[in-house]
């Protein structure tokens, strides 16, 4: 009896342990998960500032209007550009034939009206028809669909 009753709270022990050790697991994984929400959100809040930051510094003048936008395919991800900067299709940056590297420019959407600042960090695009090629994250910021591959936009530049 005595055997049964310690084997009892032996067992007892051995399953308390072990559901602490799968709940704690739970609460890392939750733990990172909401890092991880919280750093996106903080690196959404730096781009809104910048955004605010670059309007707050100039107006815009307008450079092309009716001019063919596109975006980066993925295979470009992680890719050295011609400015030497690495390409990350998660930020604000865009590829064009003959702006300086470093200029600022609003595109805007002439379908929706949407507009994003983006920095010029690369050459091209390479097809005769497109004017620039933005980043993804840019290109669907503005999209009116996600499926769009291409759009009309107005291209202006930051005075300073």
């Amino acid at each position: 009896m005595k055997k049964s009753i310690t084997l009892f709270f032996l067992l007892a022990i051995i399953g308390l342990v072990s559901s602490q050790s799968s709940i704690s697991d739970k609460q890392k994984s939750a733990i990172q998960k909401d890092s991880l929400k919280k750093s996106r959100i903080a690196v959404e809040q730096q781009d809104d500032k910048l955004d605010s930051l670059i309007t707050s510094l100039g107006k815009f003048k307008i450079y092309k209007k009716q001019a063919h936008a596109s975006y980066y395919a993925d295979k470009f991800n992680g890719k050295r550009t011609t400015s030497g900067r690495k390409f990350d299709n998660n930020k604000y940056t865009a590829a064009h034939k003959k702006l300086p590297f470093g200029t600022k420019v609003k595109i805007t959407n002439e379908a929706n009206g949407k507009s994003v600042i983006v920095e010029i960090t690369d050459r091209g695009p390479f097809v005769r028809s497109r004017e620039i090629d933005l980043s993804k994250r840019a290109f669907n910021d503005i999209a009116s669909r996600k499926d769009d591959g291409g759009m009309k936009v107005t291209i202006a530049i930051l005075n300073n």
